[in-house]
């Protein structure tokens, strides 16, 4: 079996992993009974938040919540020693109401269908609430990259496209990058999806430059998670300077985050990464520079000079002002989120804040700003990357940074005028704009009577 594709029927626009020898090997979920995860049900009870606020039916919930397309594939592919290996690859379409699908593409060994799900539904809320042309879509394979060289990666991502490239397209399906891939990726991507459609530059975002790729589309989800903040502290009557924050996750979006918040006079007193944490000894900061430096030359924060090492969990309780969770999903949850010592977590990650913790958060005064409006910068880029290839025009670094910033402003103004007048907070507020925009799109297209 190569394939299975489930549609729904709505009108759209349309573990370990490494190969060991034998044709049997397979890698992935395949058939596999498993309960919901933290991310499901973090999912679900966010959109819970909206649906009760915007009095929904249960048809209608069950109608915004459904993928419209599933699809799980097999990809065998041959490893450089000359075995076979199995991989199994996930793609959902939540929703195509608003536009054609988006969102990433990850490559880690815990990738299964649930957390697809879930990630796929948060891209059709944050598109949304960004007021994009785009619906909701997530894809990964299950696999470790790590234990992967470069041309077994580029012999399985090319798998993936041969296996799904039907259901992809500049129309129908925008892929980008996610966990443990990126612009690379992505040049793979659109190089086998062109060799059967055509050059497509517009089919996949987050692309080099040199292949139609747009200036400052790799920093544009940290300095957004940047952008919202200080909008933030803006509407509250705080200053940015001498703001002590900890970042836990020091890849891409953590290291540009902190570089923002660095130049705004924010002091960065910790941050962490897979291999574990550092802080400050002197509590004046750290050198973020030296530091993105130091993580680029040693694929690690550690035995950075001048601080000393702390471990995970002892980070997220740190006394500091902001908490900035940008790795992975679930990692604030109900048995450390009252430890939690900030006054304000802006959730960088997606879904790093499961419901239980929101519900503590929210019992101890401490204010979230949701992912799907602090890491939305990400999305945002890959519109103006989209919409640069298909209107074949070059956007300029200066045109990316101001439109970003606008939209971001706006959209967080929005935000937060809904909380206040409603009396609600923001996350709530969030999905409330986002879900009754997408409701308002299916009401309209008349998918609530599709047959």
């Amino acid at each position: 079996m190569n394939a299975i594709i489930r549609d729904n029927p709505r009108n759209q626009p349309e573990s370990d992993s490494h190969g060991a020898s034998g044709s049997g090997l397979l890698r992935g979920d395949f058939g596999r009974a498993r309960g919901r995860s933290r991310i499901e049900e973090t999912a679900e009870r966010n959109f819970s938040l909206a649906a009760e606020h915007l009095f929904l039916r249960p048809d209608q919930r069950q109608l915004l919540r459904t993928p419209f397309r599933e699809i799980k594939v097999a990809l065998p592919i041959q490893m450089d020693d000359g075995t076979i290996a199995v991989f199994v690859g996930y793609r959902v379409q939540h929703s195509g109401a608003r536009g054609p699908g988006k969102g990433g593409i990850r490559f880690h060994p815990e990738v299964r269908d649930g957390e697809i799900h879930a990630l796929a539904e948060i891209m059709t809320w944050k598109t949304a609430l960004a007021d994009l042309p785009f619906g909701g879509a997530k894809g990964g394979i299950a696999c470790d990259p790590s234990l992967m060289s470069t041309a077994e990666l580029e012999r399985l991502t090319r798998k993936y496209v041969a296996r799904i490239h039907r259901f992809m397209g500049p129309y129908r399906d925008i892929p980008a990058p996610d966990l443990n891939t990126g612009p690379q990726t992505m040049a793979w991507i659109l190089d086998e999806f062109s060799s059967r459609h055509g050059y497509s530059p517009a089919c996949v975002t987050s692309k080099p430059i040199e292949l139609g790729g747009l200036p400052g589309r790799n920093t544009a989800t940290g300095y957004g998670v940047g952008i919202v903040l200080t909008e933030h502290l803006l509407a509250t009557g705080r200053a940015p300077a001498g703001l002590r924050v900890v970042i836990q996750g020091f890849g891409n979006v953590g290291s540009n985050a902190a570089q923002f918040l660095a130049d705004c006079g924010c002091t960065v007193i910790a941050v962490s990464d897979i291999n574990g944490g550092i802080i400050s000894r002197d509590g004046r900061g750290l050198p973020i520079p030296d530091l993105i430096r130091h993580a680029r030359a040693t694929g690690s924060v550690g035995d950075f000079p001048g601080c000393d090492p702390i471990g995970h969990q002892e980070m997220l309780s740190l006394d500091c002002d902001v908490l900035i969770p940008a790795a992975l999903e679930g990692v604030l949850h109900a048995d450390n989120a009252d430890a939690v010592r900030a006054s304000l977590v802006v959730e960088a990650a997606n879904m790093p804040v499961t419901a239980e913790a929101d519900e503590i958060f929210a019992k101890n005064g401490i204010t979230v700003i949701p992912d799907i409006l602090a890491n939305s910068g990400g999305v945002i880029a890959s519109y103006f990357e989209w919409t640069q290839n298909l209107q074949q025009e070059a956007w300029t670094a200066q045109r990316v940074s101001h439109e970003l910033r606008r939209r971001l402003s706006r959209t967080y103004r929005e935000v937060a005028r809904v909380a206040s007048s409603r009396g609600i907070s923001l996350r709530r507020a969030a999905y409330v704009i986002a879900v009754e925009r997408v409701a308002n799109a299916e009401a309209l297209r008349g998918s609530s009577t599709a047959q």
